[in-house]
């Protein structure tokens, strides 16, 4: 199992680092394959959400799942054939992003390539949570082509007690 070096970004309101100009560019050429298939459907019924899943699948985006289990969130990505140097993931306290990129094409030297069923040499995923992670102790690890992300939710601070005297109210006698 090979550990991944995790860029922790510690607020969600920094938004310095590339990877996220990076993730917008991919929205917006997600919104505008689900606008096309929008619009080659024509008026009627509407598929907007299916539309939209289907140009991010269609887009960029490997398989993945999000469990909750003792107190994280661990999120699997399906990344088949990347090497751990060719990944790179980013976390704030609400969102995980991945991105995977060969540095090279794979195959033979000189060969010239004449068809593939591969989908893409870069894919991307970004992952929301429901509540905040503990960004500090997230950690990634990639074994036999699945990323497994681990983020701890949190903590929360306790809720204060505040003790209200009661006293009788006026014009009333006990």
């Amino acid at each position: 199992m090979a550990q991944l070096n995790v860029q922790k970004v510690p607020t969600t309101e920094d938004r310095t680092l590339p990877i996220f100009s990076e993730f917008d560019r991919l929205a917006d050429r997600i919104r505008l394959e689900a606008y096309n298939l929008f619009a080659r459907r024509g008026d009627g019924e509407s598929h907007a959400l299916d539309d939209w899943l289907k140009a991010e699948r269609e887009v960029c985006s490997p398989a993945a799942k999000l469990a909750e289990r003792d107190g994280a969130f661990v999120l699997e990505v399906a990344l088949p054939g990347f090497e751990p140097k060719e990944i790179s993931v980013t976390a704030t306290p609400r969102e995980i992003m991945v991105k995977a990129k060969h540095e090279q094409t794979k195959g033979e030297e000189g060969a010239k390539l004449r068809w593939s069923e591969f989908r893409s040499d870069e894919v991307f995923r970004r992952i929301g949570m429901p509540t905040a992670a503990d960004v500090s102790k997230i950690t990634a690890n990639l074994k036999n082509g699945l990323l497994e992300v681990v983020a701890p939710k949190a903590e929360t601070a306790p809720q204060a007690t505040i003790k209200v005297p009661v006293t009788a109210r006026a014009g009333k006698t006990a």
